[in-house]
């Protein structure tokens, strides 16, 4: 095994940014504009990398890269070495400054650009994106994403999943037609994201849908001690992609975790130090969460829609 898939495929949270929780107050963030072509869609996006995590090509400024569809993280990202890579029409940037916190509780402060990204059969156009060292998550031998879609961008239309075929699309409200067996579960919007209640061996535990994680679920040391995991139960180390580097966590293996109306056992949760802001997600439900159901997602609207388990029907493009 490389040390890329090392990486990706290590024991642990696997944040991948998942769940980056940003200082706004004061700060003046305007939507980005999602122009989409004549279908008000874009195709069936196959993943661009192996993990779990829903990857796409995209086009900035002239050069093709790769970008995270993350709806953990509360705007998007643009690395740090690869903006100043970019011709000098597209490096635009503002002072406006920026302190980003990512789960384990790093800390960077940051400054602004303004880029446009393109799609197949969509333009994101103005897109404001924090400049930031993301490390692993946009290094050669880590998951090479040095761009992150994340809420502001997921805000503005519906993300559609299917795990199992490892294909995403953003598709328009105005033309999405849900599906009629994919069934709501429940969630709520917290600010900007989306927020479940699950249950760990039958303690109620509220977690952000992350796609930007892979595990199952990950909780906060204070969430995980309240559901009743840190009871002496074995646990062992694991390493995560996070935003900037990389997070060491504890492995706890739960009997049973409850989500969307499905029963997991046998779940390895990954344990992480909560840093001390408020707001801040106790927990963040994964991609694994996902497996062999299709999702569509409307972080707008505050609404998730699932289909059944083991349902691994999948359309045409």
């Amino acid at each position: 095994m490389n040390r890329r898939n090392l990486l990706i495929r290590a024991a642990g949270l696997v944040a991948v940014a998942g769940g980056a929780w940003w200082a706004r107050d004061h700060l003046f963030w305007p939507k980005p504009e999602l122009v989409f072509g004549a279908e008000g869609a874009t195709p069936w996006l196959p993943y661009a990398r192996r993990a779990p995590t829903p990857t796409v090509a995209v086009r900035i400024e002239g050069r093709d890269v790769l970008a995270l569809i993350d709806s953990g993280a509360q705007y998007s990202v643009i690395d740090r070495a690869f903006f100043e890579t970019l011709p000098d029409e597209g490096r635009s940037s503002f002072d406006m400054p920026l302190l980003a916190y990512g789960v384990g509780g790093g800390t960077q402060v940051g400054r602004g650009t303004s880029v446009d990204v393109d799609l197949p059969g969509l333009s994101i156009r103005k897109l404001r994106a924090a400049i930031l060292d993301l490390g692993p998550l946009a290094a050669e031998d880590g998951l090479q994403t040095p761009l992150i879609l994340g809420q502001d961008v997921l805000g503005e239309a519906v993300l559609a999943l299917e795990p199992a075929r490892r294909h995403s699309r953003l598709v328009s409200r105005e033309v999405f037609v849900l599906p009629p067996d994919l069934m709501p579960a429940e969630v709520r919007k917290q600010g900007t994201a989306l927020q479940a209640d699950l249950t760990v061996e039958g303690a109620t535990v509220r977690a952000i849908i992350d796609t930007g994680a892979s595990s199952l679920l990950g909780l906060s040391r204070e969430a995980a001690t309240t559901a009743g995991l840190l009871d002496g139960r074995p646990e062992r180390s694991g390493v995560s992609l996070v935003l900037g580097g990389a997070l060491r966590s504890s492995i706890i293996e739960a009997r049973t975790v409850t989500f969307a109306d499905h029963l997991y056992e046998q779940v390895e949760i990954g344990v992480f130090d909560q840093p001390p802001l408020p707001n801040f997600p106790g927990g963040l439900v994964g991609m694994e969460a996902f497996r062999n159901r299709r999702v569509a997602m409307d972080l707008g609207r505050g609404t998730l829609h699932l289909s059944r388990p083991l349902d691994l029907t999948v359309g045409p493009d």
